[in-house]
């Protein structure tokens, strides 16, 4: 379950990219906190705090703004597409006991019988969950599952508290046959064809690096060896 994360903001005033900038300059980060009716209140995060706590999905904050705490969850973090750090923040304010939507990670443990290949379908499913009691993922056993078994959204054990929030029979996990090695190597020739990639014809070398055919061509045939011989002798 979800614990909550201290955090320090300071209020923020200066907008724009440029402010932007100079706020992660300085190892910040800016962000901004609404909902429940409120006007939106524009903030900075420090930089190292906030990457630490959001390693964490639905992860709770509780932000301290000059002597005044409130509780909020990410609700969307934008990233540097090249270096990943965090660019800003939206924090979406909630209260102790009040129910949320999120999605929670699907940790998938066990085995299937030998032979079987495990997919999983939905890597997270959609709850309805208390704000200060969200769970960190939902456990999957397959543990002994057989080819063709399926786990469904309505098949999960779910924490206490928490509420599925999507279609009962969703797909989460499936249980198939795995692949051949024929088959894996008939899928192979089949994307290689779509993508017009032809492939190279192999062909086997001997020790010294001469083809085997054409070192079988060059060979004389059995026993055509010692008919020259013969010959050379009688003559």
């Amino acid at each position: 379950m979800s614990s909550e994360v201290k955090i320090q903001a300071e209020p923020r005033t200066e907008f724009g990219k440029g402010a932007a900038r100079r706020i992660r300059r300085d190892d910040k980060v800016p962000a901004v906190l609404y909902g429940h009716g409120t006007d939106p209140v524009h903030i900075t995060l420090p930089g190292h705090d906030t990457m630490l706590a959001l390693k964490t999905a639905n992860a709770l904050l509780s932000i301290d703004i000059d002597g005044e705490s409130r509780l909020a969850l990410p609700k969307q973090v934008q990233r540097d597409p090249i270096k990943g750090f965090i660019e800003h923040v939206d924090l979406i304010l909630v209260r102790r006991g009040e129910k949320v939507f999120v999605d929670v990670a699907v940790h998938v443990v066990g085995e299937p019988e030998p032979g079987a290949l495990v997919v999983t379908e939905s890597n997270t499913v959609s709850l309805q969950a208390e704000a200060t009691n969200i769970p960190s993922s939902v456990e999957v056993s397959i543990e002994g599952l057989e080819i063709g078994s399926q786990v469904l959204a309505k098949d999960l054990v779910l924490p206490e508290g928490s509420l599925l929030h999507v279609d009962e029979e969703t797909l989460v996990v499936n249980i198939t046959a795995a692949p051949t090695a024929e088959e894996l190597e008939a899928e192979l020739e089949e994307a290689e064809a779509e993508a017009g990639i032809e492939r190279e014809e192999h062909v086997e070398v001997t020790e010294e690096g001469v083809p085997v055919e054409t070192a079988e061509e060059a060979a004389p045939a059995e026993g055509e060896g010692e008919e020259s011989s013969s010959d050379d002798a009688r003559s």
